[in-house]
């Protein structure tokens, strides 16, 4: 099992005591606890088309997958205009077939990750590190909360 290090992002080996990139002494995981795990990726950054957002949104997605990582918020951005940018509009249809087709469990807009959700109510009992979230109850229209 590997983990992020804190301080360079590089993944390590769950029961390394000492980051081999960057030195930071890091506790082993215990296997016993479950450990939570939440990934942050940009689909913006560079003001990219939306393909190439499609793209890294799928790399991230499959990426979580395959290290187990149950939760990971898109940030696409809402768009110059103020009306609601393309990546954004196409990254949440492409969430709802994915939900369709059952290969990811759930996605919450941005502007609806609020405390009085009975869905993020449930996401929270279940991951309750998520209450410290910096985008909960913010009405954020940039981002996407995806759980895997």
């Amino acid at each position: 099992m590997e983990i992020d290090c804190e301080r360079c992002g590089n993944a390590i080996d769950a029961a390394a005591v000492k980051c081999p990139f960057c030195g930071l002494s890091v506790e082993p995981v215990r296997s016993c606890l479950p450990v939570f795990s939440h990934r942050i990726v940009s689909l913006e950054q560079g003001r990219p088309f939306v393909a190439l957002a499609l793209d890294r949104m799928k790399l991230a997605l499959a990426d979580c997958k395959k290290n187990h990582v149950p939760l990971l918020t898109l940030i696409h951005g809402y768009g110059s205009s103020g009306k609601g940018g393309a990546i954004r509009v196409e990254c949440r249809k492409t969430l709802d077939d994915l939900k369709a087709r059952g290969e990811i469990a759930d996605y919450i807009v941005g502007e609806k990750f609020s405390r009085r959700s009975p869905s993020v109510k449930a996401i929270l009992r279940r991951y309750p590190e998520l209450g410290s979230d910096k985008n909960l109850n913010r009405n954020n229209k940039g981002i996407t909360l995806v759980v895997l």
